[in-house]
């Protein structure tokens, strides 16, 4: 392993990927079309897995897969088949399911134990140790202290920041009932994140002073990030398969930097500031530290960040030499505007407008229809332009 500690980001589509092998992690786990707890993010096919390699490979990132959703009988051959597949293509695979176990024990690939299996103890984990697992994902009900003793058993991997169920290790049934979308078939529509109404058999009802009664705040360990690792924990895990790659960037630069060094209180204040910039329900310390409280639920339906991005244009060319793009805009764009740029082969961009042209002009702001020239780090045809805006919503966090 590269560094002491292994930071591992998610990878929902290509674009993800290479911002996350960019920004520096370790490893990025993945899922495919098929058995994935991310159905709707992009996901990938076992033909990708050739060149999800020649982006990782050559700065010697780990690759994951995820194969954790429940299955059944009528999915055991196909499941078996694609074990076979990616055998050689993948690092290790991420599971709990028995049978999944077992193929990949008899194909002899790698595997880590998911935390869908709720590994909350010391004999749970010399369990899955002596049936082969090299690593166990822990539940998320557990503190640091419980934490120190299991990694004396195997290696410990732990979320570190993202999206938190208020269901036991995301096995909820709500959006199953509601919706026929089960989200231990990856298929969560997170009805949990809107408000409701108490209501008993008589027709009383009591509106909530919180009514985002089911809505967990996001992970944030930053500001504990060092008893993390006086805690035995080897792999920090970022959730988020189903955010952009704008947040895994800015994620994974921040923890990156906490992984290698201990930071200051001024660096972790600076690092939270970053982390709020980005897709957020507000922040909490989970279950490591102490049981979770009534100010652990999310004040917003959704996105609490404090800022957002607008599409405002495409690349239609790159000229390498002068390091220059051609965007066609579809919304105005002005100097001192903040962007980022964004595609499947190129990852993220960021950038700040210092000077626009067009037709070899020099101009301060661009309309809408109009194709301008902005000096920029290598992009690709097709990239996306977004725009960097502050949120219009208020936090209540």
């Amino acid at each position: 392993m590269k560094n002491k500690y292994e930071l591992l980001a998610p990878a929902g589509d290509f674009a993800m990927l290479v911002a996350a092998v960019n920004a520096g992690v370790d490893a990025v786990y993945f899922g495919l079309k098929e058995f994935s707890m991310r159905a709707n993010a992009g996901n990938f096919t076992i033909e990708d897995l050739d060149k999800i390699e020649g982006i990782c490979k050559p700065k010697k990132v780990k690759r994951y897969l995820t194969l954790n959703t429940i299955i059944y009988n009528s999915e055991l051959t196909e499941i078996g088949e694609t074990i076979k597949k990616v055998r050689g293509k993948v690092d290790a695979i991420i599971c709990w399911d028995m049978a999944v176990i077992q193929v990949c024990k008899k194909n002899k690939i790698p595997f880590f134990i998911s935390t869908q299996a709720s590994v909350s103890n010391i004999e749970a984990a010399r369990f899955y140790k002596k049936l082969g697992a090299k690593r166990i994902i822990l539940a998320r009900e557990l503190n640091l202290k419980q934490i120190k003793e299991i990694s004396k058993v195997i290696d410990i991997e732990c979320f570190v920041h993202g999206a938190m169920c208020t269901a036991i290790s995301g096995r909820c049934l709500t959006s199953q009932f509601l919706f026929d979308k089960s989200a231990n078939r990856g298929e969560c529509l997170h009805p949990c994140r809107r408000s409701y109404v108490v209501k008993d058999d008589e027709g009383n009802e009591l509106r909530l002073e919180n009514n985002k009664i089911l809505s967990a705040k996001d992970l944030c360990t930053l500001p504990f990030i060092e008893k993390m690792k006086q805690a035995g924990i080897r792999a920090f895990k970022i959730e988020g398969r189903n955010r952009d790659p704008r947040y895994v960037d800015v994620v994974v630069r921040i923890y990156r930097k906490a992984l290698d060094k201990a930071l200051n209180e001024e660096e972790i204040r600076e690092g939270i500031r970053e982390l709020k910039r980005v897709y957020n329900k507000g922040f909490s310390s989970g279950f490591y530290l102490h049981l979770p409280t009534s100010d652990d639920f999310a004040r917003i339906e959704h996105n609490a960040s404090e800022e957002m991005k607008h599409f405002v244009g495409k690349v239609t060319h790159y000229f390498d030499k002068a390091g220059v793009a051609a965007i066609r805009l579809v919304s105005e764009l002005k100097v001192g505007d903040e962007i980022v740029i964004i595609g499947s082969a190129t990852g993220i961009v960021n950038s700040r407008i210092e000077s626009m042209q067009i037709n070899n002009k020099i101009i301060k702001k661009a309309e809408k229809g109009m194709e301008i020239g902005l000096k920029v780090s290598k992009v690709r045809k097709n990239d996306d332009i977004y725009i960097i805006k502050k949120s219009l919503h208020k936090r209540l966090d």
